[in-house]
């Protein structure tokens, strides 16, 4: 039987932005699921955080690459919670690797971890929220992944993340008879970003918080935000914009 709370699984949940989620949808009254890969130490942790609080929590580890784990994960939520009325794909890992000396290891951790991991997990989300008749789906892109141009480093992780900006679309276009809406929030850089440069090339002033993307995502989520869907949020202080 369908319980009555809301449930969202978050991938790459463990830390950093993830982790920072995790914690406000749990604030917020979300039973989170919390997906991680190699970070079972942080994300048992953050569970048993959340249930200290009286929150309900679950960890579920998979490498998101491989469909049939996708699948595995989005299983264990049927068992347990039995519904899935949100999807935040946040996993991803950028390697700082020049074009030039990228090698087979870079490029495909970089694609499998961003638009591999939303395609199954999305693909294997869909029917669970179906069900919801509320279904959301927010997608973590980059500021610079609704264009097509040179990427000096990490090339594989910037096609992934335009992959992850033609998912949204696709999805949201696939979906939208359903009631699930499919946007993505695209932060630029960070304040634990890897080679931040100097704030005087941030046209904002400031690197962005997880709490900037947190508002995007929320947005997102809400339920009355029904007719948002194939959506893209900059949440960039004005960086990428040209």
């Amino acid at each position: 039987m369908i319980g009555k709370e809301k449930v969202v699984l978050v991938t790459g949940g463990a830390k950093g932005l993830g982790a920072y989620l995790c914690r406000k949808l749990s604030s917020e009254d979300w039973s989170v699921v919390i997906h991680y890969y190699k970070s079972e130490e942080q994300a048992s942790a953050l569970e048993k955080e959340f249930e200290r609080e009286g929150k309900k929590a679950l960890t579920v580890q998979a490498d998101l690459s491989k469909q049939n784990e996708a699948r595995g994960i989005i299983d264990k939520i049927r068992t347990v919670f039995g519904r899935l009325d949100a999807v935040i794909n946040n996993s991803g890992v950028y390697d700082a690797v020049p074009l030039e000396l990228t090698e087979e290891k870079d490029w495909f951790r970089g694609i499998n971890s961003t638009a591999s991991a939303v395609l199954f997990t999305t693909l294997a989300s869909l029917p669970l929220l179906r069900l919801s008749g509320r279904g959301r789906i927010v997608n973590i892109g980059d500021s610079s992944c609704d264009r097509i141009g040179s990427r000096e480093m990490a090339l594989g992780y910037h096609l992934g993340k335009i992959g992850v900006y033609l998912l949204t679309k696709s999805f949201a276009r696939e979906n939208a008879r359903y009631g699930i809406t499919v946007n993505v929030v695209s932060p630029g850089y960070l304040e634990n970003s890897q080679g931040l440069p100097p704030l005087s090339k941030i046209p904002a002033g400031r690197y962005g918080t997880f709490e900037d993307i947190w508002r995007g995502v929320k947005f997102f989520l809400d339920e009355k935000q029904s007719y948002i869907t194939g959506s893209h949020l900059i949440v960039s202080g004005g960086w990428n914009l040209r």
